[in-house]
């Protein structure tokens, strides 16, 4: 039988399993590391004669026992037409028989498991005695962050900037609200940058919101918003020089984060200054922070085997509590 899961389902699975979340996002960096899993880079597909992409992000994980796909929608588009601009769905085979295991809606799936590679990278690479959250962006994807780093440091504080001002409004009011911690709405991207220990960006921008001279030794930025397109980015080219970078994978972020690819471009990189992955420092097998005053940026693409580690997550819950509509696909 196939379950399905549709957007209510996951919500209903995941809304209090955020630890879990982040410790199966962790676990299935730490496996890509130690050779148990394989992550292709996904090969953009455009659609002729629109600005759409659609990008298949494949995974396969023996730990989990499962291969996946999601095809990512990515279509600028949608937003004339007051539709998500990115839109997916994951599909699960049990990697011994190769049978359907799940049909999951992409949404909640791709926001809760990309804030957990966020808390992840956060624990690894933060300054202990970070005490100052900022946000730049406004979106679902921005209170998912908070909540997902709520328990990662101690925070006195939380910052916000979004290009709609009542959107970061509400953004502080949920915040205050729903997690408990002193939120701030401020004037623009620099005041938040300037003011926060850790930087969480969360933009769809094409062009970089944050400058390099804004950013203060001791610093750790994650990079999330800009979509898997090699011409978008969020940091400058002089804020991406002055960090220490860690990826989610080094075959993605050569292929899709304009973060990387396009200092490389300039000559302002090299390739060997971005092949630090997330699974390395977690393993010990490479440095992340090295002294209190480095500025690291974790640069966040999104990777299908994170899709994967949180599908097999919600397979267990939902197989545990009832939860989701099974079907047989070969009736």
């Amino acid at each position: 039988m196939t379950l399905i899961l549709n957007r209510s389902d996951i919500h209903g699975l995941l809304d209090h399993a955020t630890a879990a979340v982040e410790a199966a996002v962790e676990q299935a960096h730490r496996d890509l590391t130690r050779g148990l899993a394989a992550l292709p880079a996904p090969p953009a597909l455009s659609d002729p004669g629109s600005d759409g992409v659609f990008l298949p992000m494949t995974a396969v994980s023996s730990p989990a026992g499962l291969a996946t796909v999601k095809l990512l929608a990515d279509l600028p588009g949608n937003r004339e037409r007051g539709l998500p601009a990115q839109r997916s769905a994951v599909l699960a085979l049990s990697a011994r028989t190769g049978a359907v295991a799940a049909v999951l809606d992409g949404a909640l799936v791709t926001r809760y498991r990309t804030a957990a590679a966020t808390a992840v990278a956060t624990r690894a690479l933060a300054r202990e005695d970070a005490r100052v959250l900022g946000l730049i962006g406004t979106g679902p994807l921005a209170l998912a962050h908070a909540r997902a780093l709520l328990t990662v440091r101690d925070w006195t504080s939380v910052l916000v900037w979004g290009r709609t001002p009542a959107h970061g409004a509400a953004l502080v009011d949920r915040v205050t609200r729903e997690l408990g911690l002193s939120a701030e709405l401020l004037a623009g991207p620099r005041e938040v940058t300037e003011a926060a220990d850790v930087l969480c960006t969360l933009t769809p921008s094409r062009e970089p919101v944050v400058e390099g001279a804004w950013l203060r030794p001791g610093q750790h930025v994650n990079a999330v918003g800009a979509p898997p397109r090699p011409d978008h980015r969020e940091i400058d080219t002089a804020g991406v020089v002055r960090a220490r970078l860690v990826v989610d994978s080094f075959a993605t972020a050569r292929r899709k984060s304009g973060e990387v690819l396009i200092p490389l471009a300039e000559g302002a990189l090299t390739e060997a200054d971005f092949a630090t992955e997330l699974g390395h420092v977690l393993e010990g097998l490479a440095p992340g922070r090295t002294s209190a005053d480095d500025i690291t940026l974790f640069d966040s693409v999104g990777v299908g085997l994170q899709d994967l580690a949180v599908t097999r997550l919600l397979i267990d819950l939902a197989t545990a509590s009832g939860a989701g509509t099974r079907i047989d696909l070969a009736a």
